[in-house]
């Protein structure tokens, strides 16, 4: 609530108080001296409090960023909802094949008995650009396969050539060493092109990039694009995606 002109009136006649206190204390009467200093310490644990939980939210990053750091001649990013703001509901457990969470994120996965959870979490590190991220939890996993699919929007594939690099950047924390792949698709027409990138887990900040001069790629047919993050031996780990977000570029012309 924004203070009204009677609160800050207030305030400047406490602030005083407590300056004239502070400069006359040294040649205060003791009586006086102790009746302040209990007055101040009884301001000085509500200050504290007040602080404490101001420099807590302060530090967070701030829900809706879409601040990425792009490259500089990148002429689309984007970072899906999950990592930008509160989702209606946050959390799946027993997941379930095809189950989304928010409208761009879908978990894939063929086991007889699901024991995955999925929940978006708040990020708390100053490091953390995107407010919100990402926790996968696998407990026993009989199934063959598991996947999480991003749905990119229509954006991404308004001049979409050939020449493009689409990049993608993550920050993964893993519980323990583990296989993830990173799969570019693009349905164009009858047909999708698909990229297949491993990403190098050896580092919290990870980064692929798809080159889709390498594609058959109908540049006039292009309606849809999406990306799997596929996991290998997943049983028994949790993945925490922290970021991720996406960027494309032209590719320098020789």
């Amino acid at each position: 609530m924004k203070p009204g002109l009677f609160d800050r009136m207030l305030q400047q006649s406490a602030l005083r108080r407590f300056r004239r206190w502070a400069e006359t204390a040294r040649d205060m009467d003791l009586r006086d001296l102790r009746k302040n200093r209990a007055a101040a310490r009884r301001m000085k644990y509500f200050l504290d409090e007040m602080l404490h939980i101001a420099d807590n939210r302060l530090a967070l990053p701030i829900i809706g960023n879409q601040s990425v750091p792009i490259p500089y001649d990148a002429d689309w990013s984007w970072r899906p909802e999950i990592w930008c703001g509160p989702l209606p509901v946050q959390g799946i457990s027993a997941v379930e094949n095809k189950s989304m969470l928010g409208r761009e994120v879908t978990l894939f996965h063929d086991c007889t008995q699901s024991e995955l959870t999925l929940r978006q979490l708040r990020n708390t590190s100053a490091e953390d650009l995107a407010p919100f991220g990402l926790r996968l939890d696998v407990f026993r996993f009989d199934g063959s396969y598991l996947s999480l699919v991003i749905d990119l929007p229509a954006e991404a594939t308004v001049d979409l050539k050939r020449r493009h690099l689409v990049r993608c950047d993550f920050i993964v924390e893993l519980e323990r060493p583990l296989e993830i792949f990173a799969r570019l698709n693009i349905q164009h027409g009858p047909n999708t092109e698909q990229i297949v990138r491993e990403l190098p887990v050896n580092d919290r900040e990870l980064a692929v990039e798809f080159d889709l001069a390498y594609t058959k790629l109908n540049e006039k047919r292009i309606e849809k694009v999406w990306v799997d993050l596929i996991f290998e031996n997943p049983d028994m780990s949790q993945v925490i995606l922290r970021d991720l977000f996406f960027s494309r570029r032209p590719r320098a012309e020789m």
